[in-house]
């Protein structure tokens, strides 16, 4: 009999559902395969298969549904994940239990059905079926009957990555980036890591008056080495809530990385911390699209002129379309109203990006440049400083500590009450 694991159950609507309020956690480095009925369910999963959550996945679709599926396992080894789309109610468990005499122990699968109903719940749990998808599937629903098949519910929770970068070079992204870090911590009491990814010219040391003498380019010049002893060892502690993963800022070495060459001190993170933020440096190659594109959520620092306009509305429509499943990149506008200097206004950027900006920082170069110089934030400058309230409210949005959020019930709740009734 196959081995699954065990059963995963989310909301399902009618209409495509929003991943806003979901933290999925990536899948790993996984073979996944689906047989579809439909032509609307394989262009779903082929959707989730472009996904950010799966790109470690390799993902292949056929069409045939069951018997397909039986076939083709008869002389081939089964996956990690076999995903099947039945029409009807007779063939889903006579299926199951042909499957299971070609299938090999430990694959797991989920099935996506049209039939909602407990005695059909009841046979596929006694299967070991690891997830029951209603019909019609989304996109972002196999997103998450995959990767939750790999999140044990005893293990800790995956920490959620927040990318900030700038539109342009000067901007203030890695000052909001760090401002934002240090409320995120100290206001939210959320652990946190900030890791500066700007290796050359990286400030975060600065603005927080530390100078380590290990960082992330240790981890990244050694990842053989890369594992939580490892990291936690480079990280440098700023608060109780807060450490540093600092960059070198030093010129005896060119760094020039691969794509994928951050994705293990990432990776390695989010097991330890619930919260990583991403000071992003303002250049565009392989390994910062891969980040920007990974990340959980996305802040993009534009100043108030018509060079950052293009470039944020660039970025915003990259990411948006590079990332279907996910939330909208947001993006705030910083050093507003410098004196004599002509500026787009908020509501010329809004109109171009179609989308609200989250925060208006104002220019004052006095309590800016004293934190700067200082090794400060701005809350230890100044606390009732206007800005100190938007870096919060950032925060907030960017962690999801400040929505309001509806609960959330399974998608199978009415039948687990129908079980409990019994």
């Amino acid at each position: 009999m196959i081995t699954y694991a065990q059963q995963n159950s989310e909301e399902q609507t009618d209409a495509p559902p929003q991943a806003v309020d979901d933290h999925i956690a990536p899948a790993p480095r996984v073979s996944v395969q689906a047989f579809c009925e439909t032509v609307e369910t394989a262009a779903a999963v082929q959707s989730a298969g472009e996904d950010r959550r799966l790109a470690k996945a390799h993902l292949k679709i056929q069409m045939g549904g069951m018997a397909a599926a039986i076939e083709a396992y008869r002389s081939a080894p089964t996956p990690n994940v076999i995903i099947l789309e039945t029409e009807g109610r007779s063939d889903i468990l006579a299926g199951l239990d042909q499957l299971a005499t070609v299938c090999d122990a430990g694959t797991r699968v989920v099935v996506i059905g049209r039939v909602n109903d407990v005695t059909l719940y009841r046979e596929l749990v006694r299967r070991g079926v690891s997830d029951y998808v209603i019909a019609p599937a989304h996109a972002i629903d196999v997103v998450r009957a995959v990767c939750n098949l790999f999140s044990a519910p005893e293990a800790k929770a995956v920490g959620r990555v927040v990318a900030i970068v700038g539109a342009k070079g000067g901007v203030g992204a890695s000052t909001i980036a760090h401002n934002v870090a240090w409320a995120i911590a100290r206001d939210l009491a959320l652990d946190s890591v900030v890791a500066d990814l700007d290796l050359a010219f990286g400030t975060a040391g600065l603005n927080y008056n530390q100078d380590p003498a290990q960082g992330i380019a240790d981890a990244v010049f050694s990842p053989d080495r890369v594992d939580t002893a490892f990291v936690d060892r480079l990280l440098s502690k700023c608060t109780d809530h807060l450490s540093l993963l600092a960059a070198p800022a030093t010129l005896d070495k060119v760094y020039d990385f691969g794509a994928e060459a951050f994705d293990a001190i990432f990776d390695t993170l989010r097991t330890t911390m619930p919260c990583i933020v991403l000071d992003v440096p303002h250049q565009w190659s392989g390994w910062t699209k891969r980040a920007l594109i990974a990340a959980d959520d996305i802040l993009i620092v534009a100043a108030p002129d018509l060079a950052n306009l293009r470039n944020a509305k660039n970025m915003f429509d990259l990411l948006k379309a590079s990332r279907p499943n996910d939330r909208a990149p947001l993006y705030c506008l910083n050093q507003v109203g410098v004196p004599k200097r002509p500026e787009i206004a908020a509501g010329e950027f809004a109109k171009a990006i179609e989308s609200q900006p989250i925060a208006a920082i104002p220019f004052d170069p006095q309590i800016f440049g004293s934190a700067a110089n200082n090794g400060q934030m701005i809350a230890e400058i100044s606390a009732n400083h206007r800005a100190v309230e938007m870096f919060l409210q950032m925060a907030q949005r960017l962690t999801g500590r400040g929505e309001t959020k509806k609960p959330r019930g399974s998608f199978l709740s009415p039948l687990l009450e129908k079980l409990r009734s019994k």
